[in-house]
């Protein structure tokens, strides 16, 4: 290996790992407002990191890396939820039939709003978290939803709608 090529390979590693330090956290925050599970936050976080810095070299604007480390958190998320319901619908119709039998609800209202965020759609919830968590602009949230300005703004009032009435029905 020449020595352009090893001075090469340590510059994209320090640049990569720089990239690591910085957004890896806010990404790991993200997907574990998108989940509820610090475990499998972490490993999407991770997934998603991996694919972003692969393609680095290709993407259209460079200087835009945690946007789209943010976009491909949430389509992780997305495809994790999607491949739990299979299995969840698969588990439904083999197993037998049984009694679930419901929890206590948690009475710290950080985890009332944790449980109910949790209940929203895919979308919504992540409307809900890029607004109020990530602290995103409405042009930014529609970016990382990959949809219109007021598609974003209608999925961000129907999750809120979604959360005050699940916990005003909870509070009954």
């Amino acid at each position: 290996m020449s020595q352009t090529a090893v001075q090469e390979t340590h510059a994209e590693r320090t640049g990569l790992e720089d990239l690591f330090v910085r957004y890896s956290p806010g990404a790991v925050r993200l997907a574990y407002l998108m989940t509820g599970d610090p475990d499998l936050a972490q490993d999407i976080s991770q997934e998603a990191f991996v694919r972003v810095a692969g393609r680095f070299r290709h993407l259209r604007w460079p200087d835009a890396f945690d946007a789209y480390l943010r976009k491909t958190v949430v389509n992780l998320c997305t495809s994790h939820f999607r491949h739990e319901k299979v299995h969840r619908d698969f588990i439904r119709r083999e197993a037998p039939r049984t009694e679930l039998t419901s929890e206590v609800p948690d009475i710290a209202i950080r985890d009332e709003l944790r449980q109910a965020l949790r209940l929203l759609p895919v979308r919504q919830r992540a409307a809900v978290v890029f607004r109020y968590y990530e602290d995103l602009s409405e042009e930014q949230m529609a970016g990382a939803l990959n949809c219109s300005v007021p598609a974003a703004r209608s999925l961000l009032s129907r999750g809120m709608k979604t959360l005050r009435e699940t916990i005003e029905g909870e509070e009954r």
